[in-house]
């Protein structure tokens, strides 16, 4: 039932879906809490009544049905990112070209691949090897395939010497156009190919999005062995805004941020760039820190001015006047210039936006509704001065929604293709 004299969302599919959590939730029994319904809740759906993806998942629908965007694993990095600006998707699974015709979906798959991955790692290769190592003595601690390696070297001290002579010779270079999707598997935002079959539970997808820090889970029908469906952290974001007013939802979203225990992260340990520092330091921290984005912050202090998340890292190879304009590239000066580039070519993307902030006693509802509403994946938490206290992701919401009971996935992940040793996910 409704609550406040609110109304779920106007009947869309993830209303519906909300109502039939209300269903079970009607019927649990009393004694349990509020979590334990939930999580009794969710474990009674399965995956198959989640939601279609929208078409930036890589899912088109067609005449014939609906078609996955995949890309094969002898595709060139070019090749790779071409393939995901145009059809204006962030990641897809990676298509394994030497499996059999009757391969599983488990053999036919090698993992996912994210733009912002194939470029950081691009990035990483152009940074000098010890002096100590074996390669290190060798020409390629001078470059990389004609690449410079001018990326090691970038410190606050050193934004003046990022040009964008070095964004030309990387799109150009040998690396960018020779090497395979498959050589970068393992690499750092390289995700296994772990997916759900149509049978498992949403509490099953929803602590793989959160405890287990995956950003989208593709569903494979078990019977035609092909991919379904994707969900992805921002759907289930969307799914819970559509169920504002239901009894279960309102239960847990009237909370404040500070009741629930959020921000989990505490202002010190936030990793954060200053406007002055070159774009790319922020980048190489995302890499290092393994996030998904960085707050830029005022030289010197601590108030926010900006955003820059993984996702963004696109411009630097897609948007050529963005560095042509700026041989001094900050942190500063690339959210300018991102801005201006998407003002001109009118598009509407959270960089755009600006910097989406909350504080402590917001409610996980307005937070929801904030985030759904941007399109975003995280939010800073600020004081009343503006300076950074925390921040929030989408995956810290879902962790809050559910916990996972003791033993829960026993063999789930048994005959799933194993994390590469070198992953950095």
């Amino acid at each position: 039932m409704a609550v406040n004299g609110e109304s779920p969302g106007s009947g869309s599919p993830e209303a519906k879906l909300g109502m039939r959590v209300e269903d079970l939730w009607d019927v649990m029994e009393p004694q349990l809490s509020p979590t334990e319904k939930l999580n009794a809740c969710f474990e009674s759906i399965p995956v198959s009544a989640f939601p279609p993806a929208p078409s930036d998942t890589g899912i088109r629908e067609t005449c014939g049905g609906r078609k996955l965007i995949e890309i094969k694993s002898d595709t060139s990095l070019a090749e790779a990112v071409q393939i995901l600006a145009q059809h204006r998707i962030l990641s897809a699974p990676v298509l394994d070209v030497d499996a059999p015709e009757n391969a599983s979906w488990i053999d036919r798959y090698i993992g996912i691949v994210e733009f912002a991955g194939i470029v950081v790692w691009i990035l990483h290769q152009c940074e000098p090897p010890s002096p100590r190592s074996p390669a290190g003595r060798t020409a390629l601690a001078a470059a990389v395939n004609g690449v410079t390696s001018e990326l090691g070297f970038l410190g606050p001290e050193s934004a003046a010497a990022t040009s964008g002579n070095f964004f030309e010779d990387l799109t150009s270079s040998d690396l960018y156009k020779n090497t395979k999707v498959r050589d970068i598997s393992g690499s750092f935002r390289w995700a296994p190919f772990l997916a759900l079959q149509t049978s498992n539970s949403f509490l099953t997808m929803l602590l793989l999005l959160s405890k287990y820090k995956l950003k989208s889970i593709p569903v494979v029908d078990s019977g035609e062995g092909k991919i379904d469906n994707i969900i992805t952290q921002s759907a289930v974001v969307h799914m819970l805004a559509e169920c504002a007013g239901l009894q279960w939802f309102e239960s847990w979203g009237n909370k404040k941020l500070s009741e629930l225990g959020l921000p989990v992260m505490t202002p010190d340990r936030v990793i954060k760039v200053f406007e002055d520092e070159p774009v790319l330091q922020a980048f190489k921290l995302m890499r290092k820190k393994r996030i998904g984005g960085i707050p830029v912050v005022e030289s010197g202090g601590s108030r926010a001015v900006g955003n820059i998340s993984l996702r963004d890292v696109q411009f630097l190879l897609t948007a050529p006047e963005i560095y042509h304009d700026y041989r001094s590239i900050t942190a500063k000066n690339f959210l300018t210039a991102v801005r201006s580039y998407l003002e001109k070519h009118h598009k509407v993307t959270p960089i755009r936006s600006g910097m989406i902030m909350c504080k402590r006693d917001n409610t996980m509802k307005e937070l929801i509704n904030l985030l759904d509403s941007e399109k975003i994946h995280r939010i800073y938490v600020v004081d009343d001065y503006g300076n950074l206290d925390g921040v929030i992701t989408l995956r810290d919401i879902i962790s809050k929604l559910v916990h996972e009971p003791h033993g829960y996935f026993g063999d789930f992940f048994d005959g799933v293709l194993p994390l590469p040793q070198n992953s950095r996910v």
